[in-house]
């Protein structure tokens, strides 16, 4: 089973996840891939901010993974471009997690996942880490428990 894991990460918060991801199903076996998302500009207010400059292909992939920064309550800018302009996901197993510092996680990640189910995706986990919780590393460890649940 090969596996990407397609990441949009502003602070590295979410890369970060992202890395402890791909070691633990690595670990487990599999073949796993970390990919990231990547616009033409740092900042998403700029003109063409949300462009894409690295767009992963899916076609290698039997199980996709998206992990995104929270920004204004949804996933971020860059990472909802992506996840549009994206072709069909019909077949695939997809999990999506954001990474967020107080609110909104939960609507985010709610976003993300219709935003995959609209491209005919069977996603089959969710999860978020709320980055100032005293309790991140119960919840990162807990995310790709899950995650690896394939």
């Amino acid at each position: 089973m090969n596996i990407g894991i397609i990441v949009h990460s502003a602070t590295g918060n979410t890369l970060s996840v992202a890395e402890k991801l791909k070691n633990n199903l690595t670990a487990k076996g599999y073949a796993a891939t970390l990919e990231r998302v990547t616009a033409v500009s740092d900042d998403p207010r700029a003109n063409g901010g949300n462009q894409l400059k690295d767009a992963p292909s899916i076609d290698p992939y039997d199980v996709l993974i998206f992990g995104a920064p929270v920004w204004g309550f949804s996933p971020s800018a860059v990472m909802k471009e992506y996840l549009q302009q994206l072709p069909s996901l019909c077949g695939k197993k997809v999990g999506c997690y954001v990474t967020l510092q107080f609110l909104a996680g939960k609507r985010a990640v709610r976003q993300m996942e219709e935003a995959c189910k609209a491209k005919d995706a069977v996603v089959y986990k969710t999860g978020m880490v709320k980055w100032a919780s005293k309790k991140k590393e119960d919840q990162i460890a807990n995310l790709i428990e899950q995650m690896g649940e394939l």
